[in-house]
């Protein structure tokens, strides 16, 4: 990570500028301590970034064995549009989709019907156990360009429960790594130029 201000609002770095990466890659991470792949092919332009990913996990002491497809659209200042889920257990398959629209409304279908909440303003939507959604806020306040500290609302994704629910989480960016904290976990983070973790501590590695 270089040196650099950070973000300090929703959309653009705070020296006014966007990621201006044009990209198309596949990228692999390996779980930690746990048998667990994620694979993501991913379109990116400018801010905006397409993605086509999946997770396979076995059996463990916290979870079920589970596999989740996801594609996953933003918009072009790199605020989820949607996301949708194909989440396959043992008890059968679940397809979950969720959407937002231009005045800050998630919507979520589920097999149990429609949800609609704000989700506490949130812009981003995480998938728990999955390196790939910290882009989202990393790369929209230019965390990856140096230090700063702030607060992520997000609409959550338990996997593989396949609830949804708002909460928080809170990244500080150093010149080296960014830590964060996540209902799940917390650890510090390593990421290439354009705002993809490398390492996740506890969590996953790129491989």
């Amino acid at each position: 990570m270089s040196s650099s201000q950070t973000a300090s609002d929703g959309t653009t770095p705070q020296d006014g500028t966007t990621p201006s990466a044009d990209l198309k890659t596949v990228i692999t991470w390996r779980g930690e301590s746990s048998d667990r792949l994620e694979q993501v092919r991913l379109h990116v332009t400018g801010a905006r970034i397409k993605a086509y990913g999946r997770i396979i996990a076995a059996a463990s002491d916290e979870h079920e064995a589970f596999s989740a497809s996801y594609e996953l659209v933003t918009n072009d200042n790199g605020v989820t549009r949607r996301l949708s889920v194909h989440l396959l257990r043992a008890s059968g398959e679940t397809q979950l989709g969720i959407t937002r629209d231009g005045q800050n409304n998630w919507l979520v279908q589920t097999p149990e019907g429609t949800i609609s909440s704000d989700f506490n303003g949130a812009e981003d939507v995480d998938l728990a156990l999955s390196p790939m959604f910290n882009a989202l806020p990393i790369r929209r306040h230019g965390l990856q360009n140096g230090s700063g500290e702030i607060d992520v609302p997000v609409a959550y994704l338990y996997l593989p429960a396949g609830t949804i629910e708002p909460a928080t989480l809170h990244y500080t960016a150093s010149k080296d790594s960014i830590a964060v904290v996540s209902p799940v976990v917390t650890s510090t983070l390593t990421v290439d130029d354009n705002g993809f973790v490398v390492d996740y501590a506890g969590l996953a590695t790129r491989v």
